[in-house]
């Protein structure tokens, strides 16, 4: 079969299959934006924008650390795999983002509880709402940039002379045809911008987790807060890559051949994150011992002694760190896609409670319970969780070819199987 005959075959296919999923999507998306229209109703406006600003952080780390896993394999060339071009599906919700980031001015003063302190000059100038908002913006849209950037010339090598569709394939078919193309070029032009976005990556989720993590407590801070929030970014993204390629690989309508060898290799990179991630967290506890800081040690010991705050600390520690070092250290475990899929999912919700919990106890957690979770933060979870996945599949029905084995995709030039 002709690679074009391949790839309409697999587009046909996974339309219908995604079509049923993606009104599951939709419908997860409703209930959330109810639930959430529903807190603001009910008078707990604070409950539904700490879940705005913790699902956010979670849901766009998901989608810049996926992009990130395809630009770390253009940089050091991996050829051979199809999970980068996988991976970049989830770059789908850069726009999605955007937007969403913008969604937290109207709730500015449930989520930034310095609003009205008195700082010192320099830092009152960078805490100011309009600083940060537009910084941020600039960030984001710097970063999106980049990685839309990457994307439109990893689509050409794959997908350049190939029929187009509708929508936005279409649109990339008509200004590829306008063009001389010139793969060897093009190739060059994905490897910079691929170590660009890298560049802004971490420089970007540094300042993010500046800004609106490590800022909820605003006479707290540590230097290597800007790192441990880019290397979470990446192990939540591989972790949602693994889920994607296993479903997918598991799939019946649709079915993506990926090789053993492949969720051995993604699983080890898995494991060297779960055990950076761990470092990163480890490293400013052992900060503040040598240094002898004890002012710091009041943000610390809130988090992760102090009720109810023990109790999740202890669940993120065993679901981010013990539970997938135990698990992942295993080589057989790794070619298993139904284990990796459900460890991946607790790995997930384990950052959702590290978010949850580096913010809560700052913007006003439900401190009288033994979870200190609301009725409203997994049904507001729903509606990104529904975004993310219609954004997702959106991107593989324009583009089926992330679908096939790298081997069958058209490549060009210097991006030979």
């Amino acid at each position: 079969m002709g690679a074009s005959a391949m790839t309409e075959t697999v587009a046909n296919g996974s339309t219908r299959r995604f079509a049923g999923l993606g009104r599951l999507a939709w419908g997860m998306v409703l209930l959330g934006l109810a639930g959430f229209v529903a807190a603001l109703l009910l008078g707990e406006p604070q409950t539904a924008w700490r879940a705005y600003l913790v699902n956010f952080l979670l849901f766009s780390a998901i989608a810049q650390g996926g992009l990130a896993v395809s630009a770390m394999a253009s940089t050091v060339h991996v050829h051979r795999s199809s999970l980068p071009q996988l991976a970049e599906a989830f770059s789908a919700f850069f726009p999605v983002s955007l937007l969403l980031f913008l969604g937290l001015i109207p709730g500015a003063e449930h989520i930034f509880p310095w609003l009205g302190q008195d700082f010192a000059a320099s830092k009152d100038i960078w805490l100011s709402l309009p600083f940060l908002f537009t910084r941020d913006a600039v960030a984001f849209v710097l970063l999106y940039a980049l990685g839309l950037m990457y994307l439109y010339y990893s689509l050409w090598l794959r997908v350049g002379g190939s029929v187009p569709q509708t929508g936005l394939r279409a649109r990339l078919a008509g200004i590829w045809s306008r063009r001389s193309p010139d793969p060897e070029r093009y190739a060059h032009r994905r490897f910079v911008l691929g170590i660009l976005y890298l560049i802004a990556f971490a420089v970007v989720l540094s300042l993010v987790g500046y800004d609106l993590v490590m800022a909820a407590e605003p006479h707290w801070y540590s230097t290597l807060f800007g790192a441990y929030s880019f290397i979470k970014a990446l192990f939540v993204g591989i972790g949602a890559l693994i889920i994607l390629a296993a479903a997918l690989h598991m799939g019946r309508s649709v079915s993506m051949e990926i090789a053993s060898w492949e969720y051995i290799d993604i699983g080890k990179l898995l494991l060297a994150f779960c055990l950076l991630w761990a470092d990163f967290f480890y490293c400013q506890l052992v900060v503040i011992w040598y240094g002898n800081i004890p002012e710091e040690t009041t943000y610390v010991i809130t988090r992760t002694i102090q009720a109810p705050w023990n109790l999740m600390a202890g669940s993120v520690f065993a679901l981010g760190f013990v539970v997938p070092f135990l698990v992942l250290i295993n080589r057989r475990v790794k070619t298993l896609p139904a284990v990796m899929t459900g460890l991946c999912c607790a790995i997930i919700a384990g950052m959702w409670l590290e978010h949850y919990l580096l913010l809560a106890p700052a913007l006003g957690g439900a401190e009288s319970t033994v979870l200190p979770l609301s009725w409203a933060d997994p049904v507001i979870s729903l509606a990104f969780l529904g975004i993310m996945i219609r954004v997702v599949l959106g991107y593989l029905n324009q583009f089926p070819e992330a679908l096939e084995p790298v081997a069958a995709s058209r490549l060009h030039g210097t991006e030979g199987s």
